[in-house]
């Protein structure tokens, strides 16, 4: 197997990574996520409590993911702070990319959920702070569904969403029946896909590592994929992701969307109902497993004021800051990290969504099968996989698109793929 280091360096050949750390502050890179958005302002407070300065470099999904990756892998020195996940956070740790965490007793290590705290940790030792944590759910407009006469259940079958889908899609009223991610990238549209591909019995490879795209499972779940968007989702799909869809649900433009659990949290549409992921047989897969964490790449100048700053903002305080924030409140805390969260009454009260979101977290399924031998529900937790998966990412845009056939697609997927693998010594 090659090195991570060139595994990273062939994937984002080309990103600069050539400036540091700014010396009158603290320099985080973000998602450009509504939670992260938030945490700018809220954040305001602790610059006025212990004078370090934040300066913020607020990236779209798939930048930020390329720069991080080149700037932490090239020791580029550009950040003191990153947004990553659980696909990248154990396998940096264990490569001394990152810094290990140690927080102290207040901190109250054990409420995190244990799902997030096990997938940013490598052999016990936290190396991400999970700012929010989510799986997939279906989020769907009750009055929609009614008004046609479907009922969209708990891990639903496939073909019952189609016909719900197709129950509520009206385009000439603006209503498409479901919005689903199909802008490339491995965290982006296979986010989503690779769930589906899971519910149909398949994986990204097999036991001996080696890539099973070409399977029937594959190409009966991309087909259905393409299928329901092609003629129930809207018109180019293929350049939407979670903040694109976002906007046109709360638009009344989307009567179902399959994503996040944390999405929940910045509905504003009236008559939003929740049900656990469709499922097409295969019990493993049905819904992802992600945290949005934050970390220190290793021999940050800064590596102590980091950690004082993620230690506060991931921490039980901060959530209080936001429920009692006069710009955001109680409905919207990040959610999907800690036990203490679902317990606070004000909470409570505002979030019609928990119960659906810690069902969905607590169901997903990360560990290895005999189906999907490796770690990881919609990424696989090895070096090589965020190459691999932004490869075959651009095949799935280009069926979705049209511009090649789902045999096409996954052909030119699997073959790619094969050379990824093999070059890394599989």
């Amino acid at each position: 197997m090659k090195s991570l280091r060139r595994t990273v360096l062939g994937l984002t050949l080309g990103v600069a990574s050539a400036s540091f750390a700014m010396a009158d502050g603290l320099t985080i890179a973000i998602v450009n996520n509504g939670h992260m958005i938030n945490m700018q302002k809220v954040a305001e407070a602790y610059t006025a409590e212990t004078g370090v300065n934040l300066n913020w470099v607020s990236l779209e999904e798939g930048v930020l993911r390329e720069q991080v990756t080149s700037d932490t892998a090239t020791g580029g020195g550009q950040y003191d702070i990153i947004n990553i996940g659980m696909q990248e956070a154990p396998i940096w740790g264990a490569a001394g990319w990152i810094e290990p965490l140690n927080f102290g007793a207040d901190y109250d290590v054990d409420d995190m959920l244990p799902a997030m705290r096990n997938g940013l940790s490598h052999k016990g030792t936290l190396y991400a702070a999970p700012f929010y944590g989510e799986s997939s759910m279906v989020m769907y407009r009750k009055d929609l569904t009614d008004a046609a006469g479907v009922v969209v259940r708990d891990n639903d079958s496939w073909a019952n969403v189609k016909a719900a889908a197709a129950a509520i899609h009206n385009p000439d009223a603006g209503v498409y029946g479901a919005c689903l991610r199909g802008k490339p990238g491995w965290g982006d549209n296979m986010a989503f896909v690779t769930t589906v591909v899971n519910s149909f019995g398949g994986a990204w490879f097999d036991a001996d590592m080696k890539p099973t795209i070409d399977s029937i499972q594959w190409k009966e779940a991309v087909n259905f994929y393409v299928d329901l968007l092609g003629n129930y989702g809207p018109p180019g799909s293929e350049g939407n992701s979670f903040n694109e869809i976002l906007a046109l649900y709360n638009e009344g433009k989307c009567g179902m969307w399959i994503d996040a659990t944390i999405a929940a949290s910045f509905l504003t549409v009236d008559g939003v109902a929740y049900a656990q992921s469709p499922n097409a047989g295969n019990p493993v897969g049905a819904n992802w497993l992600w945290a949005w964490a934050m970390a220190i790449p290793a021999g940050s100048p800064n590596a102590v004021e980091s950690q004082k700053f993620i230690e506060w903002a991931t921490s039980k305080a901060y959530i209080q800051a936001v429920g009692n924030h006069p710009d955001f409140g109680w409905g919207s805390v990040p959610t999907g990290t800690r036990t203490s969260t679902y317990a606070i009454p004000e909470f409570q009260k505002v979030a019609g969504f928990a119960a659906a979101e810690m069902a969905a977290i607590n169901s997903a399924a990360p560990e290895a099968t005999d189906i999907k031998p490796y770690v990881g529900v919609q990424f696989a937790a090895i070096p090589e996989f965020p190459e691999v998966g932004s490869a075959v990412a651009q095949e799935i845009a280009a069926a979705l698109s049209g511009a090649k056939t789902v045999e096409e697609a996954l052909a030119a997927s699997q073959a790619a793929a094969e050379a990824i693998m093999t070059e890394a010594g599989y």
